[in-house]
């Protein structure tokens, strides 16, 4: 495993709070959304950092590497352009599922807008080795993949998040991110033991961490990254820095964002939590959860998730060592399965199917509305007109109309598709309905026309429909 450049101590770069970030005392390094940056127009504020020595570090979003499919190459190739205009040391991505259906089930493709949990299974385990191959192989810089938060449990799983992790990184030689937030959320959400998970996973393979905050509401722990950072996730923090010195800490923050000065107070706690635990961590002792405790060491997981012997023979460090992998025969079988299994989990979150045996029905509907309300949100972002034009009417609209219409293009044709359905419904004639027609046609083309002769004449019923 290729070793890495010590980062330090970063924040998430977001454009709404770029000027405070450079403006921020003892900033080591920053992450931005690799989706938010165009190769060829560069934020000036990122050129800036770079220019004082500040690493700029991709993190995408929508690549889906736990996925039934494998990874989609001009995905892959955007992520490389941007690694190189930001001359960065690594990317990130997550291990998560953000699409399903396709070709593998001869069903429509579908979009889930958010990030969902992989099932540790080994079916799903060789198809994610097998994509984060891929995906190193078409990266010009290293790769790490984070844990991710979830709201839901798959049933039947094989494996525990920090032999998954372990697994993963000792087939492919992948750097891990670890988030403890994420960790903190799946502890609340599904019962895990983050502690369990460190013993577990492989910390010599952590490229950094992540820290952000949340919410609890009716039991259910929402990973917001829009409130302060909770005393549970600094806790976790401790933990892991207690049996390594993270490479790299970052804090991130996405919405609601408060003054600087606030923000440079989250920061000053990760560092003052992560020298205590390290300085614990001298004289053998740490924290957890207020608790003095002696730190275990990672414990070597098997292929096949169980402990070794306590005689067993020294362990190799993930990846360096090659494990046998699936034929391609069995690879294209556990996608195949893997891609049913994804696709009716979706499709029972953003198209209102039955829920798949074995799901928590609650818990599902919990979480087909949050990933409802998120649509909602970023629609009004990317096409911010929308609830302007419509005031107070846009959120109940939208989700409405999110019950029975699935995203199938992104959010940028999830606004236009969801514009064309108010209008096709049948508004009252009325200022903001003129204003409605006015943007869809704005942007709806000039766009390429299906082949298809039954499509050119639908696309061109709507707009002589809409024009009128």
């Amino acid at each position: 495993m290729q070793q890495l450049r010590r980062l330090g101590t970063g924040i998430g770069w977001r454009p709404e709070i770029a000027e405070a970030v450079e403006r921020m005392p003892g900033i080591d390094w920053v992450e931005a959304v690799a989706e938010n940056v165009c190769p060829g127009h560069v934020p000036e504020s990122l050129l800036r950092l770079r220019e004082r020595g500040v690493t700029v570090v991709p993190h995408g979003v929508s690549l889906g590497l736990g996925g039934a499919d494998r990874p989609d190459e001009s995905r892959l190739t955007a992520l490389a352009e941007r690694a190189e205009a930001l001359g960065s040391p690594l990317v990130t991505e997550h291990i998560a599922f953000v699409r399903a259906g396709g070709p593998l089930t001869a069903s429509p493709l579908l979009e889930a807008g958010h990030l969902l949990p992989v099932p540790r299974t080994r079916d799903a385990l060789d198809v994610l080795c097998a994509n984060v191959r891929a995906a190193q192989a078409a990266l010009p810089v290293p790769l790490a993949v984070e844990n991710i938060a979830a709201l839901i449990s798959w049933p039947g799983e094989e494996m525990t998040e920090g032999q998954f992790l372990y697994d993963l990184a000792d087939r492919t030689g992948v750097h891990l991110l670890i988030d403890v937030a994420n960790l903190h959320t799946n502890h609340v959400n599904r019962g895990e033991d983050p502690a369990r998970a460190l013993d577990e996973l492989p910390v010599e393979a952590i490229a950094y961490v992540h820290v952000a905050g949340g919410f609890e509401r009716d039991g259910v722990w929402h990973d917001s990254h829009a409130h302060p950072v909770p005393e549970p996730v600094l806790g976790i923090l401790a933990d892991l820095a207690s049996r390594v010195a993270p490479p790299g800490v970052l804090l991130e923050r996405d919405e609601n964002f408060p003054e600087p000065a606030e923000l440079e107070r989250e920061l000053a706690a990760i560092r003052r939590t992560v020298t205590r635990a390290r300085a614990r961590a001298t004289v053998g002792a740490g924290t957890r959860g207020g608790v003095t405790y002696a730190p275990s060491a990672p414990k070597a997981i098997t292929g096949n998730g169980v402990e070794p012997d306590a005689g067993a023979a020294g362990r190799s460090e993930p990846g360096a060592a090659v494990r046998a992998e699936p034929a391609s025969g069995a690879e294209d079988a556990a996608r195949q399965r893997l891609a049913l299994a994804q696709t009716a989990l979706l499709s029972a979150l953003v198209a209102g199917t039955p829920a798949p045996e074995g799901f928590d029905r609650v818990r599902l509907g919990v979480q087909a509305r949050a990933l409802a309300a998120k649509r909602a949100d970023v629609v009004a972002k990317v096409a911010p007109e929308l609830p302007e034009i419509l005031a107070e009417v846009y959120r109940p609209a939208f989700l409405a109309y999110a019950q029975g219409h699935p995203m199938t293009g992104g959010y940028r044709r999830d606004a236009l598709d969801f514009a064309e359905h108010l209008l096709l419904a049948g508004l009252p004639e009325s200022a903001e309905t003129r204003l409605l027609r006015e943007w869809w046609l704005e942007r709806s083309g000039p766009a390429p026309l299906s082949r298809r002769p039954g499509a050119r004449l639908a696309r061109a019923t709507r707009r002589v429909l809409l024009g009128r």
